[in-house]
């Protein structure tokens, strides 16, 4: 699974005039990438595709990965025709149920947007508009729990989104990072504003034998661009630097002002499943070579470049995902063997403890006030809350009938019961996205239907009461 041959870093020798941003990001020539409103489509049929779910391996996210997964690209059990009749132009195949807004406090299911147009692999929420990412091309805008928009890309696979002020970045499974934007004039219109590399950088770079290194594959590729999948996308705490982490096993760092890649960092021996930064510009990345690594930036003139500090976890399984909280105290790490570990800065980040609660690959992670969001493998999400420095188990949330693959947490500003609750939109394998309401309050309850309206909420127990269902434990170690 791993791979031995060492990649030369290379740094860019010239320092090329800056330019706007609109027109440096250029496109390349060939793609047909537009985006599209949901009022000016027309009905169209989609086939339905009920297929076997392959077996899953423990390393979820590492391209060397020989057995059966749902990657697309080489999962024998998933159709890929959809892709050829689900066009942007003709109508979405989604499908919302959502119960109206209620003003109790409760955790479990509101609802669910169901396609079938692919899996989910990406989420991004902003406000009332929430982004949505699959193997398909295309990225769903929605507005208050209803298709509200899109934007389409020729790279399939959308395997990041982040939300950086006005713009979008989309990490796709060619190695490309895509750039959009609103338009001022429709804000149900996204355009495309670049693609990083730009053309003209990647033309430039490509001219000089220096630029090149040497992949897995024997074959020469330029350092500016990543020559395998994109996996994690995250902004510096300033916003002025953007990272991309990639399953070539390096880190590149990007100037979204120019459009210019500033850094390639060989950052591990094996895929770079996720990235983050917190604790004043540190960069944390997780890797499946079961390594977490911390990177220190520091000024070099008018730049900037990062450096290997110290790793935090060397392991025989997979490092999947990586959060760091709010507050940016504590650091977490989710594996292949469903654990999530975690470090507190305070404490000049020594080992916090491990959270025990799922039964497969903790996929991802999220972060709200004082909770704690983990997706899994087995289908579940363990909502843990944080009081100090220990962890307990609030609720599971059950209802996906696949791997649950990305989060996104936002603050439920509508309710006004006076008790403080989330919104947590959970993507899965099953193609669909579920949007659950969560209290942190120590009564909880759960909505065992897949379905909204199927059933009443039924109370659910705290401090993780849950039979059968999921093994939760807290496991506190301190030094």
């Amino acid at each position: 699974m791993r791979n031995s041959r060492k990649s030369k870093m290379v740094t860019e020798e010239n320092s090329h005039h800056k330019q706007a941003f609109g027109s440096e990001m250029q496109s390349d020539p060939n793609e047909d990438e537009y985006s599209f409103r949901i009022s000016n489509i027309s009905e169209t049929s989609h086939a339905n595709y009920d297929r076997p779910r392959p077996r899953l391996s423990s390393d979820y996210n590492s391209p060397h990965n020989t057995s059966p997964t749902w990657d697309p690209s080489s999962s024998p059990y998933l159709d890929p025709s959809w892709d050829q009749t689900t066009s942007p132009l003709s109508k979405s195949p989604w499908t919302s149920h959502v119960e109206p807004s209620t003003n109790y406090s409760y955790t479990g299911l509101m609802g669910s947007l169901v396609r079938e147009e692919g899996h989910i692999y990406s989420l991004a929420a902003s406000g009332d508009l929430l982004y949505t990412g699959s193997d398909s091309k295309n990225i769903r805008v929605w507005k208050n729990h209803k298709e509200f928009s899109g934007f389409k890309s020729n790279s399939g696979l959308v395997k990041a989104i982040i939300i950086a002020g006005e713009r979008i970045f989309t990490g796709h499974q060619d190695g490309k990072i895509r750039v959009w934007k609103v338009s001022g004039k429709d804000p149900s219109v996204y355009k495309r504003i670049g693609t990083l590399p730009t053309l003209t950088a990647y033309i430039k770079s490509s001219m000089k034998p220096s630029n090149y290194i040497e992949t897995r594959r024997n074959r020469n590729a330029v350092w500016i661009k990543h020559f395998d999948a994109i996996s994690c996308l995250c902004m510096s705490e300033d916003q002025k630097l953007l990272y991309s982490a990639s399953w070539d096993k390096t880190i590149k760092v990007w100037r979204p002002s120019d459009s210019k890649c500033l850094e390639s960092i060989n950052a591990h021996d094996d895929a770079v499943n996720s990235i983050v930064v917190g604790f004043n510009g540190q960069l944390f990345s997780g890797s499946a070579d079961g390594t977490v690594k911390i990177w220190r930036k520091e000024s070099q003139g008018k730049g900037t470049k990062h450096f290997f500090s110290q790793t935090l976890l060397k392991q025989e399984c997979a490092v999947t995902s990586l959060a760091v909280d709010p507050t940016s105290n504590f650091l977490y790490c989710g594996s292949s063997d469903g654990l999530v570990n975690f470090w507190q800065r305070d404490k000049l980040l020594t080992h916090g403890g491990v959270l025990r609660g799922h039964k497969l690959a903790t996929l991802c992670l999220a972060t709200a006030g004082n909770l704690i969001f983990s997706g899994s493998a087995d289908n579940n999400i363990c909502v843990w809350r944080r009081d100090g420095s220990e962890h307990i188990c609030l609720s599971v949330l059950s209802g996906h009938s696949g791997p649950v693959k990305c989060l996104a947490v936002e603050e439920d500003k509508e309710q006004t019961s006076g008790d403080r609750q989330f919104i947590v939109y959970s993507g899965s394998l099953d193609k669909s996205v579920k949007i659950w309401r969560v209290s942190p309050q120590a009564q909880q309850q759960l909505q065992n239907q897949a379905e909204v309206g199927m059933s009443p909420p039924q109370t659910f127990p705290s401090a993780c009461s849950l039979g059968s269902q999921s093994s939760c434990r807290v496991s506190q170690r301190r030094k």
